[in-house]
This record gives C-alpha cells, structure tokens and sequence, in this order.
C-alpha cells in the first residue's frame, strides 16, 4: 500500500464523521446527527461526492456515504469537515454489511452512483443492483422510500429495468440520457469523480429512480439468471 493511502487510512481513524464498522448503531443515528433530519445512503460512495453534494443541498437531512476503501472516504469525509457538514458522514465497511447499521425503516433514501457494473456474467451477484442486494435495502428502508441509480453502464441500466421487471417493482423515473432532459432535478447534477472518467465510454448518463415495494422471491433469481443471455441485459 502506498505511503499517501497509509497516511489517509490513519487519518480517518481520528475524523469525527467517519466510523469504521461501527457497533450498536441501529436506531442511533438521529442521536449521532444530533437533529431529528431523515437519513440517505450514498453506497459504494468512493470519494463521497454525492454524500457531500446532497448534504450541501438538503442541510436539514442527514447523509451516510459507505465505501470499504478507506483512502477514498477521506476525501469526502475532509471536505465535510473543511466545509462544517455537521449533517455528512461516513461508513467504512462493506455494502453487504448494510443491515448491521440501521434498523428497519431508518433509511429514507438510497443513492447508489456509478458502481462497478460487475460486467461478467459470473459476477452478477454482486451488482449493487441486483435482488440479492435489493433485499437488504428494504429491510432498512422505510415504506415508499427510494432507490436512485446514476451510472454510465448501458449494461447496468438495463440490467436494473430487468430486475424491476422481473420483481415488479414501482419504477418512478428513467432516463437513458440524463443530460438531454429539457428539466434535470438539481441532484442529477452532482458529478462524481468516475462519471468524469468515463470509464465505460458510453458518452451518456443513465438515472432510474424506483421503490421496492414489494417482497422479492428467491426462486425469480433463478428467472434472472436466464435473462442475462440476452444482449439487453448483459
């Protein structure tokens, strides 16, 4: 490990906004906040870009960013701090981890922004879309919040309509080319690091807004496994 990653993972040890896999947490976070605001998940957050854009936007809501690589929470846990975001923070930890965290229906809100698509075939669980994960969402999300994706994987977009076809979820809003919108709500315009790379070189911003309002039964898995052959989804 470099010296800068090793001098950063220090760091965070010692920043009051970020907890490293915190114990006896669930039901405590309006107490660590100290306000009474609703609470939003920025997962797989890197750099927290999202965690700090929304909570400058929403000052009178609480922001969580999770990420398990440390010298990437630094970044976004600093400017908080530089910046006084008493209502941003952070989780080191695995996003599979997620319900060791929050009691049901402590989350109002789900960011999950430009992840690693997961492209191969073989490594589909472990998309931060698929229903495997999606499970341990709703077991923290109050009824009706929401799950946003933003990614420039035309894969993952479509991999994730799948998936909310399949599970008939509510499906609220989609777009495969955010930015041509005529109106683009103000959170859509916080750019992450990664979106700036491009990585997928797609040249176009996929968003899908939805609800897991219902339950989501093993044996569809088992259904999605065959739609992955197809060239729309993966």
């Amino acid at each position: 490990m470099g010296q800068k990653k090793l001098i950063r993972f220090e760091a965070i040890k010692h920043f009051d906004n970020v907890l490293e896999y915190p114990q006896n947490m669930p039901g405590k976070w309006n107490g660590f906040f100290k306000n009474e605001g609703s609470l939003t998940l920025e997962l797989a957050c890197g750099k927290g870009e999202y965690a700090v854009g929304l909570g400058r936007m929403h000052p009178a809501r609480n922001f969580i960013g999770i990420d398990i690589k440390g010298n990437r929470i630094w970044r976004g846990a600093k400017t908080a701090l530089d910046e006084g975001l008493t209502n941003v923070a952070f989780v080191r930890s695995h996003i599979d981890k997620v319900t060791d965290y929050f009691t049901p229906g402590e989350v109002a809100e789900i960011w999950i922004t430009f992840p690693d698509p997961q492209l191969r075939g073989s490594r589909a669980k472990k998309r931060l879309t698929h229903p495997r994960f999606l499970r341990l969402y709703k077991k923290i999300l109050k009824e009706g919040g929401l799950v946003n994706l933003k990614t420039d994987s035309p894969d993952l977009y479509h991999f994730t309509l799948a998936v909310i076809n399949l599970f008939e979820l509510e499906l609220l809003e989609h777009t495969d080319q955010v930015y041509k919108q005529e109106l683009i709500k103000p959170e859509l315009m916080i750019k992450t690091h990664y979106e700036g790379l491009d990585i997928a070189q797609s040249n176009t911003i996929h968003y899908i807004c939805f609800r897991i309002n219902k339950e989501l039964p093993l044996e569809k898995d088992e259904v999605l496994k065959q739609l992955l052959s197809e060239p729309d989804i993966d």
